[in-house]
C-alpha cells in the first residue's frame, strides 16, 4: 500500500442549468483565522471546469479553515445569461474545514438560481 503524499485541495464547477463544466469561471481562495480572512491565489476554471492544478499541496496544504469564493455571476453574465440586477446568486462563498493530510475535493454545481456543493474524492 503506498503511503499517503500529504494533503492537497481541488475544485470542480459543473454549470446545472446548461449540463457542461463551467469553464471561465473565477474562484478565489482564502485562508480564515478568526476574523481575518487571507487570500491565498485566485485561479480561473479550465475547459473541463477544473483548475489546471490543486488550490493547494505540499508544503501550502495545512489544517484549518478555509473559503471558495466563486464568481458565479461573472461567469453567468458572459454566457449572456439574463439576471437580474443585483443577481440572486453572484459570489458563492463556500466555508470549509480541513482537518487531515488527506485529499480534499471542494466541488460546485451552479445556475442562476442555486447551488450545491458536497466532499468529493
Amino acid at each position: 500500500m503506498a503511503k499517503a503524499e500529504g494533503g492537497r485541495l481541488t475544485t470542480h464547477v459543473l454549470d446545472t442549468a446548461s449540463g457542461k463544466p463551467a469553464a471561465g469561471l473565477s474562484i478565489s481562495l482564502y485562508k480564515l483565522d478568526g476574523e481575518r480572512r487571507s487570500h491565498l491565489k485566485t485561479v480561473v476554471t479550465n475547459a473541463d471546469g477544473r483548475c489546471d492544478a490543486p488550490l493547494l499541496e505540499g508544503d501550502a496544504f495545512a489544517a484549518g479553515e478555509y473559503e471558495l469564493v466563486f464568481a458565479a455571476g461573472d461567469y453567468l453574465r458572459a454566457l449572456g445569461t439574463a439576471l437580474p440586477e443585483p443577481a440572486f446568486l453572484d459570489q458563492v462563498p463556500i466555508r470549509f474545514g480541513m482537518a487531515e493530510q488527506t485529499h480534499y475535493h471542494v466541488p460546485l454545481l451552479i445556475s442562476p438560481y442555486g447551488y450545491s456543493t458536497y466532499r468529493g474524492s
